[in-house]
């Protein structure tokens, strides 16, 4: 087992956990959009937003990757469209885009797959690390929309706690954020300030060891 993880370092985390918070105030959107992940919370999050009437559909995006293959057998999308269905979203209310394998095929996919709709905004639902991620790659791919993006409100510890592995919630964190910081170089995504204070934590975790989801060269 690994060393315990230090005061420190939950601090540097802390950071750039809320660093991914966009902080969008919620509204009603053309289209609710689901990504898929290891994260369950983000069907049961979006349910709970088709019922506040936030938007009339729901896009559930996500095939399968190594990292989700065995919770989710027969892919994320359908599986969150069963969560949705189970807190009450009707099934006529759920598009399942099944194909997608990483954050642009998300996007690009869950845009054909609206084409012959009238889409002016998106309401974007995701993990809360993957907030900023899932916005850059948005604004990169489907420019002419607005954007909102939600998650569920919790706090890191919360996160942690219910995930079950805080230090590799702490390398999901580090990984998303080098992607936001590497990604606009290869045209996935738009260019986004990234604070001084957050890299030099993102440094120091990666220093540390927090690395297991870094990109590597």
């Amino acid at each position: 087992m690994g060393r315990g993880i230090t005061d420190d370092e939950r601090r540097d985390a802390a950071l750039i956990w809320d660093y991914h918070l966009m902080e969008h105030e919620v509204r009603p959107c053309s289209v609710g959009i689901g990504l898929g992940s290891h994260d369950l919370g983000v069907a049961s999050f979006a349910a709970e937003l088709y019922r506040r009437r936030l938007f009339p559909v729901l896009v559930f995006t996500g095939g399968n990757s190594p990292k989700t293959a065995a919770r989710f057998p027969r892919g994320e999308a359908v599986h969150y469209r069963e969560r949705a269905m189970a807190f009450g979203v009707p099934d006529s209310a759920i598009r399942v885009e099944p194909r997608a394998t990483n954050t642009g095929e998300n996007i690009a996919f869950s845009r054909e797959l609206l084409a012959t709709q009238e889409i002016d905004s998106v309401l974007l639902i995701t993990k809360p690390y993957m907030q900023r991620r899932a916005f850059a790659t948005c604004r990169k791919l489907w420019p002419e929309v607005d954007i909102v993006c939600a998650s569920e409100p919790l706090s890191l510890a919360d996160y942690s706690t219910a995930f079950g592995d805080e230090r590799l919630v702490i390398d999901m964190l580090v990984g998303d954020l080098q992607r936001i910081i590497e990604y606009p170089k290869l045209g996935f995504a738009i260019e986004q300030q990234v604070p001084d204070d957050v890299r030099r934590a993102c440094d120091r975790l990666i220093s540390a060891g927090f690395d297991s989801h870094v990109l590597r060269s």
